[in-house]
């Protein structure tokens, strides 16, 4: 795991060594323990280090082939490479280390290109091909690792996080307002977008290929819903928990010390009792728990700790969010406003002080169906189709807002109900789930803002992936939604950043390539049945957990966010949403902020999640984007 950055140099002169170191010490939270540069006449590359597998020189980077053809800086695990590895020297490969690294330039010289279907891991890599002279970028199936990049002509600077950009001279930064818009109803900027106008993300599954004269972006991995209608249950079952288990097994591969975060939900749970199982020694386990006991899993975890005897340790959020909200905001280049990144945040550091590894249960609830909302789009499907559109559309929309006028929560619970019922399953499943409705947006927005914004709607990143997806059902085309939506812009970027800024490693064995492409094919009957969420997945987990933990109501890793803007962050949100100059003002009417801020703090009506969103945008304005900062 690491932080890879630099640039091509066929007319642009970005720098020099000392540029590229720059570029890397930016990032050196992601790899304290080693550093390198690379530049030659048009190629530049700089690499961080976190040692995981070959601790030795033999494993530092950048990493060139023994006939100096080739380079690479490489962010990340490939978990088959001893299997790729044993191959390669059955091909007559010799190797001078024992790391991943040097596999992919081994498999690179004799396939080029397709290595990337091979390979199986989390990864985000620059391989440069002097005999060409042609970069290659590549990043993972799912979005585990990050790569931004900037173009110039044809030339292009890239690194795993914004702020090394930054150290690039003349990089633009002018904000790009629909992808502003995005970010306030997911709480996140999808990919391929970024804050900034000129700067973008490598899209998950994608490929760049730079060469003087042009530029390539193409993707090498689809994953299909077409589903198995004929797949047994029983087979299905077991199937699943053989994948699962081989997968934390190749996980468990590391020469530092590893362990795992530890919820008490199903899917931590599941991992943390198949590495038991494969662990001759206690495995190490790490939970947050929270004062509020609504938001308070460590009980459920502790259950898991004490069946499986693991080294469990835990953490509690007391009154610590203030004192570290602006360091763990920092870590973000661009405003990201999950509120769950807080907790993130603790059981990372908690986990650094034990491991330098630690596996999770990340993707279990967008592969095997295990959100809340996936059981609500179901029943209000089901709604949907007891009414003719024709009286949806007409009547529905009237009849919702008349239930907002009401300012009790079961009314504006009908209402928002009622809304998405007047809408298509696809714009319906966007409505459940945006973080700002409509309403409240045109009532902040100045006017000239929204001219500038002229139609565009945040909708369309939801619909247009839905409608991408070539599942035979809906609820396979919404699990594909979150797959290529929430899971890599949202729950990814939240567990890359926050373990990044601890110098800590995460492993998600659910999101094996072998699990995701199995599960995609798996009928939508057996991952959601009569309401049961996560069907298959206790089915295979059942000889592994108590039916405490398989039967138990979901909670998330939520936090008390109402709670928090009325109490502990109460001051610093006041002073930065009512008394700042720019960045929220820029956007939004001072009175239309004031207005929902008191509405808040007298209880009236929760805006947590607006707030919340209003105040990660301004703070991440006043340290990136403020004119101070620019200058």
């Amino acid at each position: 795991m690491c932080g890879i950055a630099g640039f091509t140099r066929f007319d642009t002169r970005w720098g020099n060594e000392a540029t590229l170191r720059r570029m890397g010490d930016s990032m050196s939270h992601r790899g304290p323990d080693a550093s390198g540069e690379y530049l030659d006449e048009h190629i530049g590359l700089s690499h961080r280090r976190l040692s995981i597998v070959d601790l030795s020189a033999a494993g530092n980077q950048p990493m060139t082939t023994t006939d100096g053809q080739a380079v690479i800086v490489f962010n990340g695990e490939i978990y088959n490479f001893p299997e790729l590895r044993a191959d390669l020297v059955d091909r007559g490969v010799s190797f001078r280390s024992h790391s991943d690294t040097e596999v992919i330039l081994a498999l690179y010289q004799l396939e080029g290109i397709g290595l990337l279907e091979k390979i199986n891991g989390m990864f985000a890599f620059a391989l440069w091909d002097k005999t060409i002279e042609t970069l290659f970028i590549a990043r993972d199936r799912i979005g585990k690792k990050p790569l931004y990049y900037y173009l110039r002509g044809n030339d292009i600077a890239f690194a795993s996080e914004l702020k090394a950009l930054y150290e690039l001279d003349d990089i633009p930064r002018d904000i790009r307002l629909d992808a502003v818009y995005d970010f306030f109803a997911y709480q996140y900027i999808p990919d391929p977008k970024t804050v900034f106008e000129d700067l973008f993300k490598l899209e998950p599954g994608h490929y760049l290929k730079v060469s003087r004269d042009r530029i390539d972006n193409r993707p090498y991995w689809k994953l299909s819903y077409r589903q198995t209608e004929n797949e047994v249950e029983a087979g299905a079952e077991s199937e699943l928990l053989r994948r699962i288990d081989a997968s934390t097994r190749r996980r468990l591969i590391s020469d530092v010390p590893l362990g795992a975060f530890l919820s008490g939900g199903v899917d931590s749970s599941g991992i943390v009792a198949l590495m038991a199982n494969a662990s001759d020694n206690p495995v190490t386990t790490c939970t947050i728990g929270f004062d509020d006991a609504r938001y308070n899993e460590s009980e459920f975890a502790q259950t898991v700790a004490d069946l499986y005897r693991t080294s469990h340790h835990r953490f509690t959020v007391h009154d610590n969010v203030r004192d570290n909200i602006d360091e763990i905001v920092a870590y973000f280049d661009e405003p990201f406003a999950d509120p769950s990144l807080v907790p993130t945040y603790f059981v990372s550091r908690l986990a650094r002080q034990k491991v330098t590894v630690a596996l999770s249960g990340d993707g279990g609830d967008e592969i095997f169906a295990g959100y809340e909302k996936y059981a609500v789009d179901y029943l209000e499907n089901r709604l949907r189709s007891c009414f003719p559109r024709w009286l949806r559309e007409s009547l529905f929309p009237t009849l919702s807002r008349l239930a907002y006028r009401i300012n009790l929560s079961p009314f504006r619970r009908a209402g928002s109900l009622l809304q998405s019922l007047s809408h298509d399953p696809a714009m319906g499943f966007y409505l459940s789930n945006s973080q700002i409705s409509d309403r409240t947006w045109r009532q902040l927005l100045r006017p000239e803002i929204a001219r500038r914004l002229g139609d565009y709607h945040p909708s369309r990143i939801t619909t247009d992936a839905y409608h991408a997806a070539d599942g035979p059902d809906h609820l396979s085309r919404i699990l594909y939604t979150d797959l290529k939506t929430y899971l890599p812009g949202g729950i990814l970027v939240k567990v890359d950043r926050m373990s990044m800024a601890n110098s800590l490693e995460v492993r998600a064995p659910l999101l094996d390539r072998e699990v995701v492409e199995f599960m995609a094919g798996v009928p939508s009957d057996l991952k959601f049945r009569s309401g049961d969420k996560k069907h298959l997945l206790k089915k295979a987990f059942r000889k592994l957990l108590p039916e405490t933990i398989l039967a138990r109501k979901k909670m998330g890793f939520s936090v008390p966010l109402a709670s928090w803007m009325r109490g502990e962050i109460r001051d610093l949100a006041e002073e930065r949403l009512l008394h700042r100059d720019g960045g929220l003002v820029d956007l939004f009417r001072p009175e239309a902020i004031a207005s929902l801020w008191h509405e808040h703090q007298s209880e009236r009506r929760d805006h947590a999640n607006v707030l919340w969103s209003m105040l990660i945008y301004q703070m991440w304005w006043d340290r990136y984007a403020s004119a101070e900062k620019n200058a």
